[in-house]
């Protein structure tokens, strides 16, 4: 329990239905179409699709999302690949050719085809109730009226402008500026793309008017995509990949998602007794640095599209995670793995329901870097991804650019079966922080016997590729025992990630619904 002497929230108890969000207006959307007799499935798109609008700069119509899905108690899990594929045009050698060794950021040749609207349609198709017009009716309602930017948007949004250009510049800034908190933020044109997949699902946006807009506006950048490349764009069901933690079980979204590496993770710090560690002292932070080292390294080796990865249950077998964690010295830190990407990014959305007949979503839906590419379509103002960003240049790499293949993913759904007839959908926010902040929240809840809002409020930290980052909840002399041991000790400008999780405690019936300070949202229930 909370000190409640201090600043803080308690976790959010009902019976009926949860949803946990980034932002208000989404929490409230979600569970207005709950309460219409939506399905959890209903509830997470129209929430996803009005994130895009309340907070533009992590995510929107022009990305990609990943969706773990428990259609009822009890039932299997089932993972939906949202990302969507490089156009089939796409050629690493040219782009070696140009002298590149890396993908570019803010080019079109690091935007890969939004895959999160067919997604979306397909995840209604197998498990939604209202249908699309109403699902989608709060969101054209805000993209017309408009959304008031809250803090935490405020605060990105000024960091993260510096990207735009050309169009995207005037959809997204006001008078040349990034909007201060209160301003309204309008997408008309959003909400006519909107109405058009209402009206013709998923065709609404990849092909016809909404589709050539697109692919002119990216062509006239310099890419190579073609209304075909978007035609093409479907959604695939799979199975998720799991791993055990003392007594229980993780599942992750499998490749090319990163949620093998959160697992890998868990499985290294198995092999410490991390319970009879201080949860906020030296030795535990120290620990799960080096298992972040180990485990990143292993992801930038492995990872790709499913069609490629080849070694996952090498990566994931017990005799990997013993062999790294003797690597590790208790006493100093290693080097720190080679990135995926230079590029240093924390800006997606995370997003969980429960409905009444406890079927649950759990959804991550980006653009990956802050605003993307910093491009957008002329006409209709789709912001794009640059999840291209995420592929490699080197020759024969699993993880090498190709046409029409899906690049590594950071973003990661997860859920958290415990002992008892608990499940927990629950997903952390922040780029590469992801993998390690899931295994942190496993390792709040399991190893030190957290609340659940005290397992996401509890301070972070992320040996990353710009070093230690420990937020300003660890005391300075942790931060100093951390520099003892080798490590480049820094605060990060932002907190690292954000968090939401619903438990649902299948016995009692009662759903705790928890939402991290770090972002503006909040759960709710009823």
């Amino acid at each position: 329990m909370r000190d409640f002497h201090l600043p803080g929230r308690s976790t959010v108890l009902a019976t009926n239905a949860m949803v946990a969000t980034s932002h208000p207006l989404a929490a409230q959307v979600a569970l207005d179409l709950l309460r219409a007799g939506g399905t959890a499935a209903d509830a997470a798109v129209g929430a996803a699709v009005l994130l895009g609008l309340c907070e533009p700069q992590m995510t929107g119509l022009g990305g990609d999302c990943f969706v773990l899905i428990q259609p009822t108690a009890g039932a299997a899990v089932q993972a939906l690949n949202g990302s969507g594929r490089a156009p089939a045009a796409l050629d690493a050698q040219a782009l070696r050719d140009r002298g590149l060794t890396a993908m570019p950021l803010h080019a079109p040749e690091a935007v890969t085809i939004p895959g999160a609207v067919d997604a979306f349609c397909t995840l209604l198709d197998a498990h939604g109730r209202l249908g699309l017009d109403r699902v989608l009716a709060p969101a054209i309602h805000y993209a017309d009226e408009g959304v008031p930017v809250a803090p935490r948007v405020a605060f990105d949004w000024a960091e993260d402008a510096r990207v735009l250009q050309d169009a995207a510049r005037d959809l997204f800034l006001f008078a040349g500026q990034p909007p201060r908190t209160g301003q309204i933020f309008r997408a008309p044109g959003q909400a006519e793309v909107l109405r058009r997949i209402a009206r013709q699902g998923r065709d609404g946006f990849y092909t016809g008017e909404v589709a050539r807009d697109m692919v002119d506006s990216l062509r006239a950048l310099g890419g190579c995509h073609t209304e075909e490349d978007f035609a093409a764009t479907a959604a695939t069901w799979g199975d998720p990949v799991a791993g055990g933690y003392r007594g229980a079980d993780l599942l992750e979204h499998p490749p090319n998602g990163q949620g093998a590496t959160a697992i890998l993770m868990l499985n290294i710090l198995s092999h410490f007794d991390l319970a009879a560690l201080d949860p906020l002292g030296a030795d535990r932070a120290h620990l799960e640095a080096e298992a972040a080292k180990l485990a990143y390294d292993a992801r930038n080796r492995f990872l790709a599209d499913p069609d490629r990865t080849t070694r996952l249950a090498h990566m994931l077998a017990p005799e990997t995670a013993a062999w790294l964690a003797a690597l590790i010295d208790p006493a100093r830190a290693m080097p720190a793995a080679a990135p995926l990407t230079e590029a240093i990014h924390r800006d997606t959305i995370y997003m969980t329901v429960v409905d009444r007949d406890r079927m649950a979503v759990s959804l991550i839906y980006s653009i990956f870097h802050g605003f993307g590419s910093g491009l957008a379509s002329s006409r209709f103002g789709i912001n794009f991804q640059n999840r291209g960003a995420g592929f490699s240049l080197t020759p024969g790499h699993p993880n090498e650019a190709a046409g029409r293949r899906r690049p590594m993913h950071t973003i990661i759904p997860g859920l958290l079966r415990q002992p008892g007839g608990v499940d927990m959908p629950f997903g952390v926010m922040g780029g590469a922080y992801q993998p390690c902040g899931h295994a942190r929240v496993v390792s709040n809840l399991v190893d030190y016997g957290m609340d659940l809002q005290q397992a996401l409020d509890a301070p972070r930290c992320f040996a990353g590729p710009e070093g230690m980052q420990i937020e300003r909840g660890y005391a300075p002399a942790v931060a100093q025992a951390l520099a003892d041991r080798g490590h480049a000790v820094s605060v990060p400008a932002k907190p690292l990630g954000g968090a939401q999780a619903i438990r649902i405690d299948h016995q009692t019936g009662v759903l705790w619904g928890a939402s991290d300070p770090r972002k503006d949202g909040c759960a709710l229930g009823y």
